[in-house]
């Protein structure tokens, strides 16, 4: 890991206690988040960590470490395969337990941040206390599988595209990936086959029928797992219509525009309908979230709640 990645996650982690007084006068201090473990986050496709001041996470960090926790928001490759990723946040959670001093991490991975953390549980369960996939398409995303079927053209012409501006994002976040961005192998990864063959090297926590739960706790690992099935939830957010556009091409299926509810699922099933679309399960766009549902944030909370109940 690079001298600035180092630096980064020390001062984070000097200031965590800081930030947890900071934020107590928004969210109260009680100790109600402050799991035995740190937490660490994962960012999906065309993720970020900060850019000009906005999180990837909005506001989530700041909650969660306003009641204890431990919070460390990662980066890595906007655009690139499951394994790259997974490499590369393994690398970061490895700094994170040499520099807090606990022998382990709870991950959090949103959409293709899902994925990425089973890798690193996979390959390293002893350095996790617990996953937790939201909305991540854990039996592969038909998206994917309808933009590869437009043939070499089509997913080159894509490719290209998406890759530019996935090195722009990179560019602009407060701590850049030093990996390329290989947006055919993002699409190869996360496509029903890919993820196919991503699940029989790691299929831990995997329900064994088409819409349950797995195992709740597999090689020390409990893993966990909650999505939405909202599309058009808050008409100021121009993501909405974009969500909207996607979600016709899942055949109908409940989804949060982009993962179908059944195909989030991983090991204990904490909720698979909650009013959000796959940008509010972020809190994105800057807050913009369904009023007739529960904040994104207390969601988080909640979660973190529920790891330090059962000792994580």
């Amino acid at each position: 890991m690079n001298i600035w990645t180092r630096f980064r996650l020390g001062t984070t982690l000097a200031l965590c206690s800081l930030c947890s007084h900071a934020d107590a006068g928004l969210f109260g201090s009680s100790g109600y988040t402050q799991t035995q473990y740190p937490i660490v986050l994962s960012h999906g496709f065309m993720g970020w960590d900060k850019i000009l001041g906005v999180e990837h996470w909005y506001g989530i960090p700041a909650a969660l470490r306003s009641g204890g926790a431990e919070v460390y928001a990662t980066q890595v490759s906007q655009s690139n395969s499951t394994e790259v990723r997974g490499e590369e946040l393994l690398a970061q959670v490895e700094e994170i337990v040499a520099l807090s001093g606990k022998p382990k991490v709870n991950l959090i991975g949103h959409s293709h941040g899902g994925p990425t953390i089973r890798y690193v549980a996979g390959v390293r369960p002893d350095l996790v206390a617990s996953v937790t996939t939201i909305g991540s398409p854990n039996k592969g995303l038909e998206l994917a599988d309808l933009l590869i079927g437009t043939g070499p053209l089509g997913v080159t012409t894509a490719s290209l595209a998406v890759d530019a501006l996935a090195t722009l994002i990179n560019a602009l976040s407060s701590n850049p990936s030093s990996e390329p961005q290989d947006t055919r192998a993002f699409l190869d990864s996360i496509s029903t086959p890919g993820m196919q063959a991503f699940n029989s090297k790691f299929p831990h926590g995997l329900p064994a029928t088409a819409c349950g739960e797995g195992d709740y706790k597999v090689r020390g690992v409990r893993y966990y797992s909650w999505t939405g099935t909202g599309v058009i939830t808050n008409p100021l957010d121009f993501t909405d219509g974009l969500l909207a556009l996607m979600s016709l091409g899942l055949k109908g299926e409940d989804s949060d525009g982009a993962v179908t509810r059944c195909g989030s699922h991983l090991g204990q099933v904490i909720r698979d309908n909650y009013l959000m679309n796959h940008m509010d399960e972020i809190n994105q766009m800057l807050g913009l979230t369904s009023l007739f549902e529960t904040s994104p944030i207390s969601v988080y909370r909640q979660h973190a709640n529920r790891l330090k109940n059962v000792g994580l």
